[in-house]
């Protein structure tokens, strides 16, 4: 069973997506990590949650205080766990669901950022499909986030994937920290300044 690890819903259950769907809920560990690297940053936030799966990302953030959730995610059972648990935490007034295929594009998702960008992108595609073959999904999502200017000057781009993906870094965001959990990856990046994004 899932629960919120700290903030105003702190030990209260997420509920969950069957287990039958393609669906890996992130760790209790790396929740708890990537949220202490982000804690500084979570306070009125505007924080974008692409394959949010069963929510545990968003709802983290908004029990810690972050301003605004967008939720993104395909799965119709997906979205509908998220909506049952900004009902039961009582967050509803602070989210958005938006039902979309990531990988499609995301240049449109500027229009729900309320400013200049989203201060925390967190990107989880799965890692394998239903038939345990592995995906790669991670290069693409960020090369669309980075090209479609998705982050807040100031902000930080966190993508979750398997230690084996391979992708190549878009020129307009820089790499600023790895964090390793057994085979799972989160890379952290933040753009570049505008006269540095033709750096190699």
């Amino acid at each position: 069973m899932m629960r919120i690890i700290a903030g105003t819903a702190r030990g209260r259950r997420i509920f969950s997506v069957p287990k039958t769907m393609p669906v890996k809920p992130i760790s209790s560990r790396i929740r708890q990590s990537v949220f202490d690297m982000l804690r500084p940053r979570i306070p009125a936030a505007i924080f974008l949650d692409l394959f949010s799966g069963t929510g545990a990302v968003g709802l983290e953030a908004l029990s810690r205080g972050a301003m605004k959730v967008v939720f993104v995610e395909r799965e119709p059972v997906c979205l509908k766990n998220i909506n049952r648990n900004l009902d039961h935490l009582g967050f509803k007034d602070k989210a958005q669901i938006l039902k979309a295929d990531i990988l499609k594009g995301t240049a449109w998702l500027s229009a729900f950022s309320q400013g200049e960008g989203y201060d925390i992108i967190y990107i989880a595609p799965p890692y394998r499909d239903q038939k345990n073959r592995p995906l790669t999904y991670t290069g693409p999502v960020l090369r669309s986030v980075a090209e479609g200017g998705l982050c807040a000057p100031a902000g930080i781009i966190a993508a979750q994937h398997h230690i084996k993906e391979e992708y190549d870094i878009p020129k307009n965001i820089t790499l600023i920290r790895r964090l390793k959990y057994g085979d799972t990856i989160v890379s952290v990046f933040k753009p570049l300044p505008q006269n540095d994004k033709n750096a190699v």
